[in-house]
């Protein structure tokens, strides 16, 4: 018996609540397909998926409470009322998710709905994490420890004069390491902290819940109406629902160059501003500044958000780099919630298809700003580079 498990359905990033709001709402009827990727090639003890398995079968009690949906209501009065009425109904349903192991090996997938199954992925990731520790019987930096790295983070991020939010529920080590972080971000208080991405412990921490939408927005988008319209159509889409709020555009699904070619003047103005995920953030600075400049936006009215494998000495480079050409700010996931003295998991889950309506998979992939990162079916991969004319 392990006593991992998550203890509120809000325990997920913000932006699934966003993207699931905004499924419910166009793609009721979608089904795609998502698979866990072990990127660290992490070795995973016997019985690992047993323990996993009972995680995932508690995580089916779980349900929406009249303080959280007031919270929700309150918060985020750009979610449709209706939307909250839905997941105070909804449960997860576990049969949704398969898990498998072999020696060490770990495979777990999740099927269904899309409107259904997109709440998995960052909760799973998040046992998976905690899981892995415990099992292992890995020991941690003592509270004291995490408490006071974390604080000095805070401190040397309020000296740069950059405000930053809390990124890192998926690769956590654990929901007690995340709770301590917020806990000391929470003490400081001259802080440039403004939020995190975890709708659970915004509310206990009176915090603002952070996020807008993620690279399956723009995945599912290229299955389902081609790679060429795909960036064009998620953005459109994402105001349709939105109206100018919650705008804050992902860049590099497709490839940054090739997204500003379809962030045109409407949706550069439109749009707050861009968030950065992946390749060189400097190299992306300039073409996000260069972009706005194009069409006679003042970059310093807009902003980037940059969240790749942030650590102090990058958030100071960026900062320095950046000041004084446009706004700037920061999410920063596992620096801060699995800083505890063992190695960080490299694990992700990723959408990998996406139903066609004669019930076969079309395969999605992502094409980020780092070529080894391209991830999904290497036949469809070529297809993408040459219908977008990406040439490597």
């Amino acid at each position: 018996m392990h006593n991992v498990r998550l203890n509120s359905i809000l325990d997920n990033d913000f932006y699934k609540i966003t993207m699931q709001n905004a499924v419910v709402k166009l793609f009721p009827g979608s089904i795609v397909k998502y698979e866990f990727i072990n990127r660290g090639k992490h070795q995973f003890p016997q019985g690992f998926d047993a323990a996993l398995r009972e995680a995932v079968n508690k995580m089916a009690e779980l349900k929406l409470t009249k303080e959280e949906k007031r919270f929700m209501a309150r918060t985020c009065p750009y979610i449709d009322l209706p939307y909250l009425d839905f997941l105070e109904g909804y449960h997860y349903d576990p049969s949704e998710v398969k898990i498998h192991q072999e020696g060490s090996e770990l495979s777990v997938t999740v099927e269904g709905l899309w409107y259904r199954t997109i709440l998995w992925e960052v909760p799973l990731l998040a046992l998976i994490s905690e899981l892995h520790y415990e099992m292992n019987h890995m020991e941690r930096d003592s509270n004291e420890i995490v408490m006071s790295k974390t604080l000095e983070k805070a401190d040397a991020l309020a000296e740069l004069g950059v405000n930053f939010a809390e990124f890192g529920t998926r690769r956590r080590h654990s929901h007690k390491v995340q709770n301590l972080v917020m806990e000391a971000l929470m003490q400081k208080k001259d802080s440039t902290f403004i939020g995190t991405s975890n709708v659970h412990f915004a509310m206990k921490y009176g915090v603002k819940p952070i996020g807008t939408h993620a690279h399956e927005w723009f995945m599912f988008h290229a299955a389902e109406y081609g790679f060429k319209m795909a960036n064009e159509l998620a953005l459109e889409h994402w105001v349709d629902v939105y109206r100018g709020d919650l705008g804050v555009a992902l860049s590099d699904t497709y490839t940054t160059d090739v997204f500003f070619q379809q962030f045109d003047k409407k949706f550069a103005k439109l749009f707050d501003g861009v968030r950065h995920d992946s390749g060189d953030p400097l190299e992306f600075a300039d073409k996000t500044i260069a972009h706005y400049q194009k069409h006679g936006i003042n970059p310093l009215f807009k902003y980037i958000i940059f969240s790749d494998g942030l650590n102090l000495e990058k958030v100071e480079e960026i900062t320095k780099y950046c000041s004084g050409k446009i706004g700037i700010s920061f999410g920063i996931g596992t620096n801060l919630t699995n800083d505890v003295g063992l190695k960080p998991m490299n694990i992700v889950m990723k959408l990998i298809g996406v139903q066609a309506p004669n019930k076969e998979l079309i395969p999605t992939v992502k094409l980020s700003d780092e070529h080894g990162k391209y991830t999904g079916d290497p036949k469809m991969i070529e297809l993408a580079k040459e219908f977008l004319r990406i040439k490597e």
